[in-house]
């Protein structure tokens, strides 16, 4: 058997907290050790959204404080396969392209752009403003995936859930996270 993949799962304090939940749900029978790390505002914000503690969130092996620079994921020592920040506030973003490392999540994010790792912010605002587009520009330039949570509507979803979980699988896939069960667009068929 493969050694498992191990990846750094973030958590600010946008909304969407969903989409955490359909993300770890979709990994959870797959060889992933996740390790997490989640700020004070992304806790209230899954207290308000979901009604849960982080520590119930499923499959995550090991939480780490959001002001632990001891932590493994401040070095690139430490290997990483990648890291995805869901959801990613724009008070987040705008660290990582300044290149502050202000708390943990910062430092992994300038650690995983500066060891060439796939590395994916879900940034969660609207609008935009002409400072949030720079910062995206920035993180893209560096070789982050900026990946804003938009879910398809041609997949007819038929609630909320079926719309996070289709998300949280292109997220998979942006990853290189092979899962079963997303829908995926097919074509149309056309009589010319």
């Amino acid at each position: 058997m493969e050694p498992a993949k191990k990846i750094i799962l973030a958590v600010t304090g946008a909304t969407g907290m969903i989409y955490v939940l359909k993300f770890l749900e979709l990994l959870r029978d797959k060889n992933i050790e996740i390790h997490g790390i989640i700020s004070d505002a992304g806790r209230k914000v899954l207290r308000l959204e979901m009604n849960m503690e982080h520590q119930s969130l499923p499959g995550v092996s090991r939480w780490f404080d959001c002001h632990d620079f001891t932590a493994p994921m401040a070095s690139g020592s430490c290997h990483y396969d990648s890291m995805v920040i869901l959801p990613c506030t724009a008070g987040t973003l705008g660290s990582i392209a300044s290149g502050i490392s202000g708390n943990l999540i910062h430092r992994a994010a300038d650690v995983s752009l500066k060891e060439r790792r796939p590395f994916l912010l879900a940034v969660r605002e609207t609008p935009f403003n002409k400072t949030h587009l720079k910062n995206m520009m920035s993180v893209h330039d560096a070789g982050g995936i900026i990946c804003p949570p938009m879910p398809s509507f041609y997949s007819k979803p038929q609630n909320i859930d079926e719309m996070a979980r289709n998300f949280s699988g292109r997220i998979c896939d942006q990853l290189g996270i092979t899962v079963e069960g997303v829908k995926r667009w097919k074509g149309v068929d056309h009589d010319f």
